[in-house]
């Protein structure tokens, strides 16, 4: 007679083969999810070699400390420095109608800061805005520069003024424009930082962030332009520059250091003891100017402020002419204080 199996084994053997079924679907969704990644990564290589061979360099290059920094200088007269922000790069200062303004009175530099444009960013390197300081200070020894006004945009603000407090001698005044000064609660900017991750940040940035970048570009730009629109100029701007892996990481590592750099750097604005002009648009949607621009201004009680009705944080693009006024307050302010020394 066969052996019937019993009820309660046949429902021990059920759930065993539910488990045998599932594995062979986990591998698969793995590989496939593999795949997808392997595929992204390869697609956002070559759109990253393409972005290069139609944007070369427009500038030269310096060995500055193991890095090659990528700079374009125009003009002659009194030195003037400018820093871009953080995602960005020298196209624009050279887009928004800067560079060839102040080229007209002062020996423009400008540089591609490390991780953007073209200059390299090592990962041996944390580069907070004191160690940036450092690199455009030996920079600009080895083009002779030994005296300067600089300007730093948004996260180049911070660069700005870290060379400020570092090599004050070089420092002849400052112009800092959309800056971030203070520690806030930002939980955008502990999103932004994901792609500099150790590993998993290595992943992202060659695979999702550039896709997810490309998708959310239209919507980034109107927060940093608005309320203004996106100027025609702003055309000649590199966007797949912008949206290769190794610049998305650059970004990212930039924003997880905003914070913590704004709280190291916060009780040392007092030192800066040279001209200074703060100037921000007063509907910046991506930085509070009230807790930011207005505070730094009461904190260095002889610089000046300039809030400018109608812009957002890109200044640079949509009120030219008043950073380049800027610009001009300074370095004369910092004749009228040579002479009367």
């Amino acid at each position: 007679m066969t052996a019937v199996p019993s009820l309660k084994r046949l429902r021990r053997a059920v759930p065993s083969r539910r488990r045998d079924r599932k594995a062979p679907s986990l591998v698969a969704a793995s590989a496939i999810a593999i795949a997808a990644l392997t595929a992204a990564a390869i697609v956002n290589k070559r759109l990253a070699n393409k972005a290069e061979r139609d944007n070369p360099p427009a500038g030269r290059f310096l060995d500055v400390n193991g890095v090659r920094l990528h700079y374009v200088e125009r003009g002659t007269g009194d030195a003037v420095v400018l820093l871009h922000g953080n995602g960005s790069m020298i196209q624009d200062f050279e887009s928004s109608g800067l560079i060839d303004l102040a080229a007209k009175d002062h020996r423009v530099i400008v540089f591609d800061r490390p991780g953007f444009g073209h200059s390299e960013r090592p990962r041996s390197v944390v580069w907070t805005p004191d160690a940036q300081a450092a690199l455009i200070n030996a920079a600009l020894a080895q083009l002779g520069v030994s005296n300067a006004v600089v300007l730093g945009h948004s996260w180049g603000a911070s660069v700005a003024v870290a060379i400020a407090l570092k090599y004050p001698g070089l420092v002849r005044g400052l112009v800092l424009a959309s800056g971030y000064y203070y520690p806030t609660a930002r939980p955008d900017v502990v999103a932004m930082g994901a792609p500099a991750l150790p590993i998993v940040g290595d992943i992202l940035s060659q695979t999702i962030s550039p896709l997810l970048s490309r998708v959310i570009w239209p919507l980034m730009l109107k927060k940093i332009f608005g309320p203004r629109s996106v100027p025609e100029k702003f055309g000649a701007f590199p966007k797949e520059m912008a949206l290769r892996p190794s610049q998305i990481r650059a970004s990212a590592a930039e924003s997880a250091l905003m914070i913590p750099d704004a709280f190291m750097l916060r009780g040392q604005y007092a030192n800066l003891k040279m001209p200074v002009v703060i100037i921000a648009g007063e509907e910046d949607k991506l930085i509070d100017i009230d807790s930011q621009s207005a505070r730094l201004h009461s904190d260095v009680s002889h610089s000046v402020f300039h809030r400018l009705a109608g812009n957002g944080h890109m200044i640079q693009q949509t009120a030219t002419d008043q950073v380049m006024s800027a610009i001009r307050e300074v370095a004369g302010a910092s004749t009228q204080l040579e002479a009367a020394e």
